[in-house]
């Protein structure tokens, strides 16, 4: 018996045990799967960090002022007041001749006028009606700024401060791109002690550039809405709440205010854009940056004048995004070196994979746009072989392209098919993770207004320096902008000058500009838009160069480094002429 008891007992023991270690195991599930849920819930609630104001939309009422509305003008006297332009007193020339050297910008001019100031109301009489939700998402504002002047960055940061309402205000975050100007170091901190925390301050320890300082910028924002400024603005009348209500409801959306000039010079405040026309962004085959008025059809998608609506691209410099979408997006690609072409890159990522960007009347801001660009690119730009910008292009064609218009780029810039554009496995690696749609989705769905003005590019025939045989010297631009006459220089083979594209359809051009001529002149114009055309035919066999209208040949100016149209003749050399393909010296 006591034999038998015993075996029991082990049984059930080791039943007990059975029992017990399932439990255990069946516990340690339950909390992975907890734990799981938690990260996924987390993961959850950062994406859709909005969710709460998803169905709160901004309203319209008709001749009663929105809850954001506030007095624009007061009768404050003093220089630059109102957006009146200011000029510095003639003992005072030097002082802003040398700033203008200096910073691309009068600074004796804009140091005269009160970080206050106010400036006219140029939104249109619809957007003072419109109430936005009460609620909406902080946001960061993140001003990326190297050697800037002080006033105009310190304008910049009081107008966002004066016009802003503060319940949607996160921070100011100031991002310094390693800037030397020794005003910009300790006095600018011990300045933004007064705004108690509103304002932050960071800075690289090298010099980045604008684009991988604005990644840094997003990475070190605390606000739910990230919205970048360049450092030389002013905004608006109650700008923020048009812009960020939009991705309140849509994480997704991109939005973007629209821009009025402030004179580099005198400080006036301007608008740019005509009243009561609506412009969005596009681009030619070069990946220049261009605008155009918006199509009907997404006019017709408006109840009101004041709504935003899509647009496939944007200029880059000001902007508002989610800031967790945009660092789910890869923020910036980080290949891409200090400033070009980052606009490209956003745009066509956020399209193609799944989001949009919007543009809205009722949101401006105020920039100042530039003489020249007042700095180099230091030892960034040395890590090139060639030009950066084109570098920058290259590799945002290779990634968000598709073959067909790949080859319009590399028409419209034969050089970068040598430019080494550096490893963008990472790119195309996050673009598969993204499921992104390919760019003949986005140019037949969201940019299809680009052909209209921009059409597909026919093949270059020849292309490269146009070297006259007579003269042994080569057309050139002699950098002068359209219209102006065109000459003949020492062939040298660098830079754009002498590189002229001669395509099937006859068209004679350089850069984004055409060769005309007419009976007493040749000269370089503005290529008539939505055309790919051109009166040019090259002989191959007596090197002639026909005008096809006037049934005279291109000729060099037998006396002068001027070229003509003469009466054909395919003994003379002045009018033979041999493209020859430039190799960069960068290729190798």
């Amino acid at each position: 018996m006591f034999l038998r008891y015993r075996i029991i007992q082990l049984k059930r023991n080791k039943f007990a045990k059975i029992i017990i270690g399932t439990i255990i195991i069946l516990l340690l599930l339950l909390a992975l799967y907890i734990r799981s849920e938690n990260l996924q819930n987390s993961h959850e609630s950062s994406n859709y960090s909005h969710s709460r104001f998803s169905n709160q939309a901004p309203v319209f009422h008709d001749q009663t002022l929105g809850n954001f509305e506030q007095a624009t003008s007061t009768n404050k006297p003093g220089p630059g007041e109102k957006g009146e332009p200011h000029h510095v007193p003639s003992d005072r020339e030097n002082e802003a001749l040398q700033s203008l050297s200096e910073y691309g910008m009068n600074m004796a001019c804009s140091d005269d006028i009160s970080l206050n100031r106010t400036i006219p109301d140029h939104r249109m009489d619809e957007c003072k009606y419109w109430s936005y939700p009460e609620e909406l998402p902080r946001t960061s504002i993140i001003i990326v700024f190297h050697n800037e002047g002080w006033s105009s960055l310190l304008r910049t940061v009081h107008s966002i401060l004066n016009r802003t309402p503060p319940q949607f205000l996160e921070e100011i975050l100031l991002v310094d791109d390693f800037s030397n100007k020794e005003n910009l170091k300790k006095k600018l901190e011990y300045y933004i002690e007064r705004f108690n925390g509103k304002v932050r301050l960071i800075r690289n320890s090298e010099r980045e550039g604008l684009i991988r300082t604005r990644s840094k910028g997003a990475l070190n924002a605390r606000g739910e809405i990230i919205l970048f400024l360049d450092a030389h603005c002013e905004v608006g009348y109650n700008w923020l709440p048009p812009l960020i209500a939009p991705i309140a409801r849509d994480r997704k959306i991109m939005t973007v205010p629209v821009i009025d000039g402030i004179d580099h010079n005198t400080w006036e405040y301007r608008p740019v854009y005509e009243k009561d026309h609506f412009f969005r962004g596009i681009f030619e085959w070069g990946m220049l940056y261009k605008e155009i008025e918006i199509p009907a059809i997404e006019e017709r998608k408006r109840t009101y004048k004041s709504e935003p609506y899509k647009s496939p691209t944007h200029a880059g410099g000001l902007f508002a995004m989610d800031r967790n979408y945009f660092l789910e997006l890869g923020a910036y690609d980080p290949g891409l070196l200090v400033w070009g072409g980052e606009n490209f890159e956003l745009s066509f990522k956020i399209w193609q994979c799944g989001g949009s960007i919007e543009w809205v009347p009722c949101s401006r801001v105020g920039h100042v746009y530039r003489g020249f660009m007042p700095y180099n690119f230091g030892e960034l730009g040395k890590k090139v072989k060639g030009p950066l910008i084109t570098y920058n292009y290259k590799r945002v064609i290779e990634t968000w392209f598709d073959n067909k218009h790949k080859e319009f780029f590399y028409t419209r810039e034969p050089l970068a098919r040598y430019l080494d554009m550096g490893d963008i496995s990472e790119q195309v690696k996050l673009k598969d993770k993204l499921k992104c749609k390919d760019f003949s989705w986005f140019m037949d769905n969201v940019a299809y207004d680009v052909y209209t003005k921009f059409p597909e590019l026919p093949p270059n025939l020849h292309w490269g320096e146009l070297r006259n045989v007579g003269k042994t010297t080569c057309l050139d631009t002699r950098g002068h902008q359209p219209p102006a006459l065109v000459g003949l220089e020492l062939c040298h083979g660098q830079g754009n000058n002498q590189l002229f594209r001669l395509n099937t359809k006859g068209q004679l051009g350089v850069g984004e500009r055409c060769i005309f001529a007419d009976r007493q002149n040749v000269k370089l114009v503005v290529c008539p838009l939505g055309t790919v055309d051109g009166p040019w035919q090259y002989e191959l066999t007596n090197k002639l160069l026909l005008h096809t209208i006037t049934r005279k040949c291109l000729s060099a100016h037998p006396l002068s480094d001027q070229v003509i149209l003469t009466p054909c003749d395919s003994n003379n050399a002045n009018q033979q002429w041999v493209f020859k393909p430039i190799v960069p010296s960068w290729s190798s």
